[in-house]
């Protein structure tokens, strides 16, 4: 009788003898049209591992980082610190989720978080942002009686009906109606939000301190006279701190570079995770929790599945741990300063690059309309076909040519986003920076693989017409 060796599951041999499936399996199982848009663009790369903020392919040629998962990756990928205590947890054998019991996990991770926004008591503990947001809306809307949420223009709060009702990309929304009776203010439109609030049924304005989409920060002192205006019509400040929470920007939470902002709710998730366990947490004030949490017959009036699990819990409170032995939120605003004022200082060199801006490791590069004859004429011929395309004819590069992952900062968009993992050090700026100014370079001599690129993208545009 032939031995087939041990039975059981063995996730290093599927993966050997199905690995190379990868591509087949997600089109004819997942999203489809997420191997094509791969193809089409050349990032169907296969990554054999990852450690920190590098990715190595199978011949060994390393990849740096500066996308981090869409912000997941806040520590790098595999840091030791965090796989530790997800091991640890799992040895424990705890017994987690039994749903009637109190864990202390959960309450030693909410004591932590809650150091940081101490103007804050208490946390309800999810598995994403978007239902991070989710939570901030209703709690919003039970504990003020109202029933209307404002939220600002081209702001990205999630994809559930909820969050998408405060979303304030059409491209998300569309083909998903009714939603939520939610408005949309531009960002920093104060006589917007007097308007609204007039009309008394506003429960709260959620808005991302930076905007995930472009990398455009709320004008300085909008959210501590957002906050003013709110509360004196008895409505709460929601910040959206999923994307630029935990260390992003410079601070712990983006809206802290503003003085006298105190948000009543505030939403995390992806880098709490230390890149392994979905988690979100929804953090406030503790009249607006005792209200939704009025009585024993409402214990359960708001919860989820596998929230405050074990390993979340783990991951998280190790990732808040290395952040403050490692002085990782400090590094990120150097190392962020200085990559800003490098790619800023080249702003002056190249006639196609328009603006760098943002705060920490959050930047967004701009791209605009070129003075000279010859670029301008190759740049109106991308805007015709579909706005965004160059950012996309950079991106391309910087990863076929130069091993570097990024990614354009929103749909039709002419911007590029980095948000690397929070560890990347001088040198990986220095690497980013000539990189870049190597596309830069071969964008404005007016010929090469870039603008050749540049008319497949034009092509494929046109086409999905």
């Amino acid at each position: 009788m032939k031995d087939d060796g041990p039975k059981g599951f063995d996730v290093a041999r599927l993966l050997a003898e199905r690995g190379a499936e990868r591509y087949e399996l997600h089109t004819k199982h997942l999203n489809h049209q997420l191997p094509r848009m791969l193809h089409t663009i050349g990032f169907d790369k296969v990554y054999e591992r990852a450690e920190g903020a590098h990715f190595w392919d199978a011949d060994g040629n390393d990849y740096l980082d500066m996308l981090a998962g869409f912000g997941v990756m806040g520590l790098g990928r595999h840091h030791p610190v965090v796989r530790k205590a997800l091991h640890d947890v799992l040895d424990a054998s705890l017994a987690d989720l039994t749903r009637f019991d109190c864990q202390p996990l959960p309450g030693l991770l909410a004591e932590k978080l809650l150091t940081h926004s101490p103007h804050l008591d208490r946390v309800f503990f999810g598995n994403s942002g978007t239902e991070a947001v989710e939570t901030a809306l209703k709690f919003a809307r039970y504990a003020t009686g109202k029933p209307r949420i404002l939220y600002c223009a081209h702001a990205f709060h999630g994809l559930t009906t909820g969050s998408l009702s405060v979303n304030g990309e059409a491209g998300f929304r569309d083909g998903f109606a009714p939603l939520l009776p939610d408005t949309a203010i531009a960002l920093g439109d104060l006589d917007a939000l007097r308007r609204e609030l007039k009309r008394g049924d506003v429960a709260g304005l959620v808005v991302e301190p930076i905007q995930g989409k472009g990398v455009h920060a709320s004008p300085p002192g909008f959210l501590r006279q957002a906050q003013e205006l709110l509360h004196k019509h008895k409505a709460l400040l929601i910040a959206d701190e999923v994307q630029t929470g935990l260390g992003r920007t410079g601070d712990f939470y983006a809206y802290q570079h503003e003085e006298g902002v105190e948000p009543d709710l505030v939403c995390v998730a992806k880098a709490l995770s230390g890149g392994y366990v979905p988690v979100g947490a929804t953090l406030g004030k503790d009249w607006i929790f005792k209200r939704v949490y009025s009585s024993m017959d409402r214990v359960l009036v708001h919860s989820a599945s596998f929230g405050s699990n074990a390993q979340a819990m783990a991951a998280g409170l190790a990732v808040l741990a290395v952040m403050e032995d490692e002085e990782t939120v400090a590094h990120a605003r150097r190392t962020g300063d200085l990559l800003r004022e490098r790619l800023a200082a080249l702003v002056g060199q190249y006639e196609l690059l328009h603006e760098v801006r943002g705060r920490g490791l959050m930047i967004g590069i701009e791209f605009g309309r070129p003075s000279s004859l010859k670029l301008r004429s190759r740049w109106t011929m991308l805007q015709a076909a579909r706005k965004g395309l160059f950012a996309q004819m950079v991106v391309v590069p910087l990863l076929q040519k130069h091993r570097i992952l990024t990614q354009v900062s929103g749909d039709h968009l002419e911007v590029i986003k980095l948000i690397p993992p929070l560890v990347i050090d001088e040198a990986d700026v220095d690497r980013f920076v000539a990189a870049f100014t190597a596309v830069m370079d071969d964008a404005h001599s007016g010929g090469g693989l870039m603008w050749d690129f540049g008319r497949t993208l034009v092509k494929q545009a046109v086409a999905n017409r």
